[in-house]
């Protein structure tokens, strides 16, 4: 299935840049690297979806 969600990319202070997204609060990730974190929400998406789904919530 394909989703399309926005994204909100942080640098950090301290070097890499942890990423969420408004519409899903319970996705959150972090990355050394812009490469890295666009990796990771790949991951963290699905643990998302896997959350909903245990709780019988929907993605809209």
């Amino acid at each position: 299935m394909f989703y399309k969600i926005p994204l909100l990319l942080t640098p950090q202070p301290e070097g890499g840049f942890t990423l969420t997204s408004p519409l899903l609060p319970e996705l959150i990730t972090e990355g050394n690297s812009m490469d890295e974190v666009l990796a990771n929400v790949k991951d963290a998406f699905e643990a998302v979806i896997e959350i909903y789904e245990n709780l019988g919530k929907e993605l809209r």
